[in-house]
């Protein structure tokens, strides 16, 4: 059967009608956390954390999600990698310094930690400005550890330079980072500085940051250095100065009360990413890892008290909440999926953003999605003869 010109008049009628309709979607998305539908039900979506807002399948007796001010976060179960809440968990956010994560799962397996190396000038060259620094000197010689003690206690990009180094240089070694995140699952993030230095298209998603900060806790070597609140760094003159961490979380400095259990991760900070988190902690056998991405509040400090809401609320709510997705989903799917290619969506209507910053995105095609919403659509015109069963 042919489809005469009347007909696909109006079938292409339909379609207008149904993509303006939809259109309209943006304006009718509801605020606040969205309670999802119960695993099994035919409107439990296929993968909510892509979909904007606020993700949690409640059970009787789970406690209410905090309100954050977060663009973006995450709380998973650190050891079967359930997903309990998130909000626009693949947003994909300036991640600063919570990408040596990254770094290190990347560059650590290559490098003992008993190494010594003299630092060339050349290796310190192209630190950005207002870079935080350990003091890695010239001519001075240090060993692999005490270089990992200056990226995970004081973020310094300066003993990132001086790894990345010994590691094939500044642009393989950011080349093999995104390598190591698609292998792990992480198909939201773009290295181009591997200090997590702002440059343009240097982006991850408090998903990604999650998955590396559990595989971290993984290594042993991993964990003891993200969990380290103090270490000795050698100084120039040939003797050593002390180093504290700069996770707050973890030293209650500053006013900001030590977790009870945090084990670590990361955190990090730039005048464009903001203040950024990942934290884990251990609490009656069970471990968590929280992302926080860009808190909104005035607080300086949000990003602590924001990644303790978290956790306080994944501890409370073991057993009475269901999975909203898995840390583990991505690892076994195929490069240029839907969800490799899935375009990252502004977050909720519940929590503007500043002005224009909230795109809206669309795309009909033959297999899209609809954005603001996040409603899919699947729209195919056929001209021609209707194929047999």
């Amino acid at each position: 059967m042919t489809i005469g010109f009347a007909s696909r008049a109006a079938v292409l009628g339909c379609v207008l009608c149904a993509a303006g309709l939809l259109a309209l979607a943006p304006a009718a998305a509801t605020a606040g956390p969205r309670v999802d539908p119960r695993p099994g039900t035919p409107d439990a979506p296929a993968s909510l954390l892509y979909r904007p807002g606020t993700h949690v399948r409640p059970r009787a007796g789970a406690p209410e999600v905090p309100d954050l001010s977060a663009r973006s976060w995450l709380v998973a179960d650190a050891d079967t990698g359930e997903v309990l809440a998130a909000h626009d968990a693949h947003r994909r956010l300036p991640p600063a310094s919570t990408l040596k994560t990254l770094f290190a799962l990347t560059v650590m397996p290559a490098l003992p930690s008993g190494i010594r190396h003299r630092v060339d000038p050349e290796e310190l060259e192209g630190i950005g400005p207002g870079s935080s620094l350990v003091g890695v000197a010239e001519y001075r010689t240090y060993r692999v550890s005490d270089l990992w003690n200056g990226v995970f206690l004081n973020s310094g990009n300066d003993a990132v330079r001086v790894l990345a180094a010994l590691s094939g240089g500044w642009r393989a070694t950011a080349e093999r980072m995104e390598e190591k995140a698609r292998d792990l699952g992480a198909r939201d993030t773009r290295v181009t500085s591997p200090d997590g230095y702002d440059e343009p298209g240097q982006v991850s998603s408090a998903f990604d940051l999650a998955v590396f900060g559990r595989a971290g806790l993984r290594s042993p070597e991993f964990a003891e250095y993200c969990g380290r609140a103090e270490a000795s760094f050698p100084a120039r003159d040939g003797g050593s100065y002390p180093i504290v961490n700069t996770n707050r979380l973890l030293t209650g400095a500053d006013g900001v009360a030590p977790y009870r259990g945090l084990i670590g991760v990361k955190n990090g900070y730039t005048s464009h990413a903001g203040n950024t988190l990942v934290a884990a902690a251990r609490r009656d056998g069970r471990t968590l890892v929280a992302t926080v991405m860009n808190p909104r509040s005035d607080d300086a400090f949000a990003v602590y008290e924001e990644a303790r809401a978290l956790l306080d609320w994944g501890f409370d709510a073991a057993g009475h909440v269901t999975p909203v997705g898995s840390l583990d989903a991505l690892r076994s799917a195929p490069p240029g999926g839907p969800e490799a290619d899935a375009v990252a969506v502004p977050a909720s209507a519940s929590r503007r953003d500043d002005a224009g910053d909230r795109p809206v995105w669309w795309a009909i095609t033959g297999a899209g999605l609809l954005g603001g919403a996040g409603v899919a659509v699947y729209l195919r015109l056929r001209w021609g003869p209707v194929p047999k069963d």
